[in-house]
């Protein structure tokens, strides 16, 4: 979220709540940089539902929603998947060949 869109937020409960929420400078300072690791959309979306609900104005928790993080693994595993199929045919025959070889050398000593 961009810190207009968390100005905004706030302001926007003290729209929906003008007798119980006052937006100061200190309440601001300590709100908006929260805000700002969240996700505007499913903040509001989130307020949105809440003022509906309730006659007492949110606090940050209860409207926080936060973007999903990069599943990196998933993106290791795209690459690799990308680097197997340069792999020629016949490399690949040569490394099963040789895992099968060393499948039946380990498998003779046990």
């Amino acid at each position: 979220m961009k810190r207009e869109e968390a100005i905004e937020v706030l302001e926007t409960i003290s729209e929906l709540y003008p007798q119980k929420f006052d937006i100061t400078e200190r309440v601001a300072n300590m709100l908006i940089p929260k805000l700002l690791e969240m996700d505007y959309r499913g903040v509001m979306a989130k307020l949105s539902d809440f003022a509906v609900r309730s006659p007492f104005p949110p606090t940050i928790g209860e409207i926080a929603v936060y973007q999903p993080e990069e599943n990196h693994h998933l993106e290791q595993m795209k690459v690799w998947e990308a680097e197997a199929a340069e792999v020629s045919d016949e490399i690949r025959q040569r490394f099963m060949d040789k895992l099968r070889s060393l499948a039946e050398e380990k498998s003779d000593e046990s």
